[in-house]
This record gives structure tokens, C-alpha cells and sequence, in this order.
């Protein structure tokens, strides 16, 4: 398959290349686009043929489900059964944006985008191209990232040529995304509000709204009614370790695997962050900084990347400091927790 890449402006999208696109979506194509999180592939939410075509594209698995996205509150009833007023109230202090609430589905969306649950994710994005492209295609969108499944998330249009070039119509290049990480996803249909997936909301907005909301942790068994819940996902080929642990201990175990990997040639990795430098100057191991523990939004924004450059360089292992997990960090900690697959080295204190 011919794969056309266009540039869009990401703040005032030409109108003549949304229509492109839109038209790609009416008639059953897949579209990469931008959104203010990672890029996703975006294929009619209602066409179950078109839907088949991302799972193909993105060799994604069936149980996997998909987030649909609306370009406003008032297209609910199109895709969600029931909205509750609390849905109206979240979608009004944080639509467009990085939120996805999970509903009872609607007759009209396919169970393979919910992975034949009940239940549907469902967000406004807030990003310019992405608004733009499903008012334009006059249908909900579904779309999970645009990258091979289990891979670090795209959030250059670079790593989706990477990934998915000839094997969609059209790609939307708009730059870099805003966030970086994946929406949150937010299960109201529960007694208790629950994130399923941490991400660009942090949970201390939404408990402002809700009080006490529950954050699932660790893989969880059964259907997953949420994308992101893979034991591994987010991965580069490399092993990835996530290490968690005081500073001074961290500081002196990355030190420590660095001297290693220098006197057995190992080809290491380290993610750290910027008040972590020092730990590992003067050895020539390969360093990925996202930013200082101050700032977690810089983070967030440098991590996919961060992982798709050590698969460049051939790294045979990473060692990933933990961010923390306030605010923005918590994101980034989920994503480093699936991308080692489990493999986390805990430090005490010293």
C-alpha cells in the first residue's frame, strides 16, 4: 500500500488536507493524526470492516479495545448508552483534553472496539488537526495509537512512518505532540471512579471533582476494558528495568551499572533525570536525560522518544529511574512499569 504523508499546520489545519483525510476515513481508510497526547490511527468507529483494519495494521490483538473519539460533548449519545450526569460535568471541566471515561456502549459501536465489553472508552481530543478530522469525517473516530502494538507510543510523526508506513493511506504530520503520554482513563460505570490507565490528567484534578478515586495497579486479569492494561507494553526491544528508590541509593546503583557495563562492554542504557547527571558523568555509557524531577510535564513529553532512541543505538539492556508518582509522574511511571514487563528493582534507603 502507498502510504501519503502531508504536513498540517498543528495550530490552523489547512482545510483542503483535512478534507483529504476525512474522505479517507468516509471511505474505510485508516488516517495517522495528531492528537495532543501521542498520534493515533483513526478509522471510522462505526465501520467494523474499517475498525478490522487497525488491528491489522497495528498486528494489535482482538482483546485489546479501542478509545473512540468525538469532537464534542454532544455526539455522547452516539456512541455511549447511558451518560450519567457526572460524564456531563467531567466533560465540561476537561473536554477537549487528555480524559477518556468509560460508558455503557451504544448498539452503534462495534464490539471489536470494545473488545466485545459492554462498556466504551470515549474522549475529545484537544488538538486543533484531530477536531478538525473527525468533525470533517461527520463520524466518531476510533483510535488507538499509531505504532506497532506494544511498542513505545508515537509522538513524532518520524515514528509513525517508522511503524506504520504502507500499511495506511495517509498520515497527518503536524509535528510533536503536546503531552506525550496517553490520555487517562477514567471507569465511571464502578461504585468508586477509577483510573484504569494514568495519564495526561493527573488524579489530583479529578479527585478535586470526585473526592476519592481508586487507581489500578499492576496487570489485571480478564477482559480488559481499557487499552494499556498489557502486563508489557509501551516497549522498546531492548530489556527495560525500572529501578525505584531513594535518590542517593539510585544515584549510586545506575553509577554502579554503568561501571559494569563499561568493564563488560555491555552496550547500557540509562533514562534519568537531570539532578541525576552527575551520577553518571565522565562514563561513556549512552544517557537519555527527560528533565528535571521539578518537571514532570517535560518528562512525560520526552519519554516515548526517549525509548524509540535507544532502539536506535542498539542498546542490550536500559535501566530507567522512576519519576515518582504525583501528578504528571504517575503517567510516567505506569508506562515505565509496563515497558520493563515487571522487571523492577526496588532500593532501600541509605
Amino acid at each position: 500500500m502507498k502510504t501519503e504523508v502531508l504536513k498540517v499546520n498543528p495550530k490552523e489545519p489547512e482545510p483542503e488536507i483535512i478534507a483529504q483525510a476525512a474522505k479517507v476515513i468516509r471511505e474505510g481508510g485508516l488516517v495517522a493524526f495528531p492528537t495532543e497526547t501521542v498520534y493515533g490511527l483513526g478509522a471510522n468507529a462505526l465501520d467494523e470492516k474499517a475498525v478490522a483494519r487497525i488491528f491489522a495494521a497495528k498486528e494489535r490483538p482482538t482483546d485489546d479495545p479501542i478509545i473512540v473519539h468525538l469532537s464534542s460533548p454532544a455526539e455522547l449519545p452516539m456512541v455511549a448508552a447511558e451518560v450519567p450526569p457526572i460524564a456531563f460535568k467531567l466533560a465540561e471541566l476537561f473536554w477537549p483534553g487528555p480524559l477518556t471515561l468509560i460508558l455503557p456502549k451504544a448498539k452503534s459501536i462495534p464490539d471489536l472496539v470494545t473488545a466485545g465489553l459492554p462498556t466504551v472508552g470515549v474522549r475529545v481530543p484537544a488538538h486543533p488537526v484531530a477536531l478538525a478530522l473527525i468533525k470533517a469525517s461527520g463520524c466518531p473516530i476510533a483510535a488507538p495509537s499509531a505504532n506497532l502494538f506494544g511498542r513505545p507510543s508515537p509522538t513524532l510523526p518520524e515514528h509513525v512512518v517508522e511503524d506504520l508506513y504502507g500499511r495506511v493511506e495517509l498520515i497527518l504530520d503536524a509535528g510533536p505532540t503536546f503531552i506525550g503520554v496517553e490520555s487517562t482513563v477514567l471507569d465511571i460505570t464502578r461504585p468508586t471512579p477509577t483510573i484504569l490507565r494514568p495519564g495526561g490528567l493527573p488524579r489530583e484534578a479529578l479527585e478535586e471533582i470526585l473526592g476519592r478515586v481508586e487507581v489500578k495497579t499492576g496487570p489485571m486479569p480478564g477482559p480488559k476494558p481499557s487499552p494499556g492494561l498489557m502486563e508489557k507494553h509501551y516497549a522498546p526491544k531492548a530489556s527495560l528495568y525500572l529501578v525505584i528508590g531513594e535518590n542517593g541509593a539510585l544515584r549510586s546503583f545506575l553509577r554502579e551499572k554503568a561501571e559494569e557495563a563499561v568493564a563488560l562492554g555491555i552496550k547500557r542504557g540509562f533514562i534519568i533525570a537531570e539532578e541525576d547527571r552527575e551520577s553518571l558523568r565522565e562514563l561513556p555509557v549512552i544517557v537519555q536525560v527527560l528533565g528535571s524531577l521539578k518537571d514532570p510535564a517535560t518528562v512525560a513529553r520526552r519519554l516515548f522518544s526517549s525509548l524509540r532512541i535507544m532502539d536506535a543505538l542498539g542498546v542490550e539492556d536500559i535501566y530507567a529511574r522512576d519519576f515518582g508518582q504525583e501528578g504528571l509522574a504517575l503517567a510516567v511511571h505506569n508506562r515505565l512499569l509496563r515497558a520493563s514487563g515487571g522487571k523492577v528493582v526496588i532500593l532501600g534507603g541509605n
